[in-house]
């Protein structure tokens, strides 16, 4: 059984798909993504054929747990799981290998014992779906997080699971994202920081045995696909949070070209075409806008956004804007919805970017903005 996509594939000199890219059209290239992308269709084909072949409905949608759905993925699943993280009601995360179900409980609601046991009784019947299905719920790797609301006390849960109790931990795992209290993606920005950083150490040692377009090639594969991963769950973050990530970058940057460390970075990034963290963030944020505004994309997201409604034909109704909703402030902190965040950005792209006619022309258009926006001279 093989895919449709590969049936009507193009084989091609790997001079013309890999360096030719990289030379003409400057896209990134990654031999990890290709990789993934098979493995991707290969399993989304096993669970639709597991599904079919014992005639299973399936999975429910408010787990929202569909990466092998069309216009599902990873990303769109984490930004639901985040989507009410300025709420002001607290959220018990459940976090698993398989799901990530949230459970929003009014404030003072979570001293009450009815309250966990809810939460019980809703993993029990999670786990009781899985086992008719032929699946398996991991008491040993779910786990408990606790996100506040912000004007509310912290609760102490602890939830009756199988022979197991679950107790909130100060970060959870979640589709190989760490998720913490606040919300503030520090641990995971650090362990993110942290891999990267073993990776270009081990690529500076093979560096003087590797020719620059190699280089670039590992260090694209290896460490700015990660970079890339999820990154939209990062925007509204501070710039003092992003900078680990970005440093990483310039490191990244001075290695391909084997430069020392002080080297300027800008004309490193101009040179490989590469947006800085913060543009790369933004540019995901808004390839996710596009799709939730004119598809495909999962209707969770789509809920998110709303186009601007116009009472009669004026001129504002040809500029494709999105409503942008009431903004909310906690203290000093500006809500970091994607609800919110999308909006506004999407508002302040030019006019051609906004009526792009598809997505490709949208990626090209809006990165060539971004380009120029953030490594102009």
């Amino acid at each position: 059984h093989v895919p449709q996509a590969f049936e009507t594939a193009r084989v091609c000199h790997p001079e013309e798909t890999f360096a030719g890219h990289l030379r003409h059209q400057q896209l990134q290239t990654s031999i990890t993504l290709f990789l993934f992308s098979i493995k991707h269709l290969n399993m989304q084909f096993t669970i639709n054929f597991f599904f079919q072949f014992f005639s299973l409905p399936e999975p429910a949608s408010g787990l929202k747990q569909c990466g092998f759905k069309p216009a599902h993925s990873i990303e769109t699943t984490l930004t639901a799981v985040t989507a009410a993280s300025d709420s002001k009601i607290s959220q018990p995360v459940l976090s698993s290998d398989s799901a990530s179900p949230v459970c929003r409980l009014r404030q003072g609601e979570p001293q009450d014992p009815p309250v966990c046991n809810r939460i019980s009784a809703c993993l029990t019947d999670i786990s009781s779906w899985m086992t008719a299905h032929h699946l398996k719920l991991n008491p040993s790797k779910t786990e408990l997080l606790f996100i506040p609301s912000t004007t509310g006390p912290h609760c102490d849960l602890t939830i009756s699971f199988g022979n197991s109790l679950l107790t909130p931990t100060e970060d959870a795992r979640s589709l190989g994202v760490i998720l913490d209290g606040q919300l503030s993606f520090s641990a995971h920005i650090a362990n993110l920081t942290r891999s990267c950083r073993f990776l270009l150490y081990n690529i500076r040692r093979i560096r003087p045995f590797l020719s620059q377009e190699a280089t670039q090639l590992l260090v694209q594969s290896l460490v700015i696909s990660r970079l890339d991963y999820c990154n939209s769950l990062l925007a509204g973050l501070p710039l003092r949070a992003i900078r680990p990530l970005q440093l990483v970058q310039n490191a990244a940057a001075r290695l391909i070209f084997n430069l020392p460390k002080f080297t300027h970075v800008t004309p490193l990034l101009r040179s490989l075409h590469w947006l800085p963290v913060v543009a790369r963030i933004r540019f995901k944020t808004l390839m996710l806008a596009y799709k939730a505004k004119n598809g495909p994309a999962p209707p969770y997201l789509m809920a998110m956004v709303k186009s601007r409604a116009v009472p009669r034909a004026l001129r504002a109704s040809s500029t494709a804007r999105l409503e942008p909703p009431s903004l909310r402030t906690h203290g000093r902190q500006v809500s970091r919805l994607f609800s919110v965040l999308a909006p506004r950005w999407w508002n302040e792209l030019p006019l051609g970017v906004r009526t792009a006619e598809s997505l490709v022309v949208f990626k090209r258009r809006l990165k060539t903005h971004l380009f120029v926006k953030h490594l102009s001279e």
